[in-house]
């Protein structure tokens, strides 16, 4: 078997067609790219190496300069995440006072701006004279899970790279590749929704099988009784509580890291504020992709009872897929969880076996 040679792009996971048009676009770049696509598609994986090529000129992981990018360590790549709820507009100052300053070492700096779908309207207004005509050796690369409304004029000044949900088969296949043994991969797989980041979380999760199973059986607890209703929200959160474990020692380990290079090298620009942003907004995602998941999963047993006939009003099934997911879009206004399940599970027909 011939041996596949190492690339820089070996993070992006199932975004063949992405690939191929950056690495096309890296011979004559523009001024800047707005990569689109829903979490965990490995969009930042791909800008970190789309970077390296722009700033290296090759495919050469082993490259200093490349190495580098590739760890978020370059000093002519900076990349800039939310502080809080959203980019704000002291950011976006930030961002455009960057953006004007020479690059340290080369001819040319990155900014690679994440989730720039969070940011604020007043912050578009100031950035968008900056990314339409930033500074000849400036390039931005502009990550967003989707696109508003009042970004839709910075959007029309760069070129759009898109990002899919990666295929089931080849999450499965990445998580294999990285030490999970195959029935766990395919169950994580399965469960995260073409989130790679996520399926890493819940391959590390021994409980995820019996936490789908809690939800899937929801719909036969029920009873019409309002203290099942409360029993049954309190097992669910308890679990989704639970699920946070795999993920919380990982953040432990990095700060465990992150202290000991400030034991080093001293606390000023090591970054432990960022780090601690970060990791707050990752559990409150991990809860809000657990919860999502989780009602996934109950409007399922719903279509699944319709098709084997344990219940036989289409109606009664349509309704309750219709509160599951007013009940999801709920989730990104960041509701009470307790409240939401209870109003959810009380609108719901009960299932009988």
């Amino acid at each position: 078997m011939t041996a596949v040679a190492p690339s820089i792009w070996a993070d992006v996971v199932g975004q063949q067609v992405a690939v191929e048009r950056l690495t096309r676009a890296a011979r004559t770049p523009v001024h800047a790219y707005l990569f689109v696509g829903p979490a965990g598609s490995t969009k930042k994986e791909a800008a970190r190496a789309f970077a390296a090529l722009l700033l290296a000129g090759a495919d050469e992981p082993s490259e200093r300069d490349t190495e580098l990018v590739l760890r978020g360590e370059h000093p002519d790549v900076k990349e800039t995440a939310r502080v809080g709820a959203s980019i704000s507009f002291d950011q976006a100052r930030e961002i455009v006072r960057t953006a004007s300053l020479a690059p340290s070492e080369g001819e040319r700096k990155v900014m690679i701006l994440e989730e720039f779908h969070l940011l604020r309207p007043e912050g578009a207004a100031l950035l968008l004279k900056t990314i339409e005509e930033p500074p000849s050796s400036t390039t931005f690369l502009i990550l967003a899970d989707f696109i508003p409304q009042d970004l839709i004029t910075i959007a029309s000044r760069c070129a759009r790279i898109d990002f899919r949900h990666v295929d089931e088969q080849h999450v499965a296949d990445r998580l294999v590749s990285e030490g999970v043994d195959p029935d766990s991969a395919a169950e994580a797989a399965g469960a995260a929704g073409g989130n790679l980041d996520r399926a890493r979380v819940l391959a590390a999760d021994p409980e995820l099988a019996a936490r789908r199973r809690a939800f899937a059986d929801v719909p036969h607890q029920l009873d019409g009784n309002g203290a099942t209703v409360m029993k049954l929200v309190d097992d669910l959160l308890g679990r989704i509580e639970t699920a946070a474990g795999p993920l919380a020692a990982r953040q432990a380990a990095e700060v465990a890291a992150l202290d000991e290079r400030i034991a080093r090298y001293g606390e000023r620009g090591s970054g432990k504020k960022t780090l601690d942003e970060r990791h707050k907004r990752e559990l409150r995602r991990h809860r809000t992709d657990e919860l999502r998941a989780g009602l996934t999963v109950i409007a399922g047993a719903y279509r699944d009872a319709l098709v084997n006939g344990s219940i036989r009003r289409p109606d009664a099934v349509a309704e309750a897929v219709l509160h599951i997911h007013e009940a999801m879009e709920a989730l990104e206004r960041n509701p009470n969880e307790a409240l939401l399940l209870q109003s959810l599970l009380w609108s719901l027909p009960v299932l009988t076996d």
